[in-house]
C-alpha cells in the first residue's frame, strides 16, 4: 500500500511541476466533430496446442466549443485447447465541460468485468477538475484529479462492498517520429477497499494515413483481492493493427 501512496504522491508531484514548466509550443487547436480509434489484434495456434486470443479496443470522441465526450470500450478473450482462462471487459463514459482553453470540469463512468479476476464487475462514478498540461505540435500531456464512488463485487462469492474513491489519471502523447507515437495513460482508484491502478504504454507506427501497427503493455493491479486470489497483478503484451477515424 505505502508503494502506491508514493505513486500517487509522485504522480501528483509531476502533474504540478509539470504544469509550471511546460512550455505550449506551436499549439494546435483542436479539431471539432467526431474522430475514433480501433484496435483489432488476433491469434490462434494449432498443433501441439491449440491456444487462441482476442484483443478488441474501440474509442470515439466528439468536441464540440465547449464540452468533450469520450466513449470507449475494450474486450479481451484468450482459450487454450477450447478452455477460456482469461475474459474480460469494460466501458468508459466521460464528459468535459471547457472552463477555459487549458482547464475543464469532468464527469466519467468505467465499467470493468473480468470474468477470471478478482471483481466482477468493478463500478466507478467520479467527478473532478483537468487541466491540459502541454500541447504542442509533438507532445500532449494531460493530468485529472477526482472523487467519486465505488462498487466492487467479489467474483467468487458474489459479496459486493462499495468506498468513496480518490482519481488520478496522468495522459501523455507523444509523436516521436513523424510515422511513430509513443503513449502513455496512468489511472488511479483508490479508496478504503482497495487501490485499483492500470497503466497502458503503446508505441504505434503508421503504415498509411489510417492504419498502424502498435505494440501495447498493459498492467493492471488490486492491493486487496478477496482470499484464494493470490495474483494481485495481471499483464498483458499485445500487438494490434490500428484504424483510425
Amino acid at each position: 500500500m505505502s508503494d502506491l501512496i508514493k505513486v500517487i504522491l509522485a504522480s501528483g508531484l509531476f502533474l504540478l511541476a509539470t504544469s509550471v514548466y511546460a512550455q505550449d509550443d506551436a499549439e494546435e487547436e483542436t479539431p471539432l466533430g467526431w474522430t475514433g480509434v480501433g484496435e483489432l489484434g488476433y491469434v490462434k495456434t494449432t498443433g501441439n496446442t491449440d491456444s487462441s486470443a482476442l484483443n478488441v479496443k474501440l474509442e470515439f470522441v466528439r468536441t464540440t466549443q465547449n464540452w468533450r465526450y469520450r466513449f470507449a470500450g475494450t474486450a479481451l478473450t484468450t482459450s487454450e485447447n477450447g478452455n477460456k482462462d482469461n475474459e474480460r471487459y469494460t466501458a468508459e463514459a466521460q464528459a468535459d465541460r471547457k472552463l477555459n482553453e487549458k482547464s475543464y470540469v469532468f464527469g466519467v463512468y468505467r465499467y470493468d468485468a473480468d470474468k477470471f479476476g478478482s471483481y466482477d464487475p468493478s463500478q466507478t462514478a467520479t467527478i473532478g477538475y483537468g487541466r491540459q498540461l502541454m500541447k504542442s505540435e509533438k507532445h500532449e500531456l494531460k493530468g485529472e484529479i477526482g472523487a467519486g464512488y465505488r462498487k466492487q463485487t467479489d467474483r467468487v462469492s458474489g459479496d459486493s462492498d462499495s468506498d468513496v474513491i480518490l482519481r488520478f489519471l496522468l495522459d501523455d502523447s507523444w509523436q516521436v517520429f513523424n510515422t511513430t507515437k509513443w503513449t502513455n495513460r496512468l489511472l488511479i482508484e483508490t479508496g478504503s477497499n482497495n487501490t485499483f491502478t492500470q497503466w497502458n504504454t503503446g508505441l504505434s507506427v503508421a503504415m498509411t494515413d489510417a492504419f498502424a501497427m502498435k505494440l501495447g503493455f498493459e498492467l493492471r493491479n488490486n492491493t486487496d483481492v478477496p482470499p484464494g486470489d493470490t495474483e494481485k497483478t495481471d499483464t498483458v503484451t499485445s500487438v494490434n493493427l490500428v484504424y483510425n477515424f
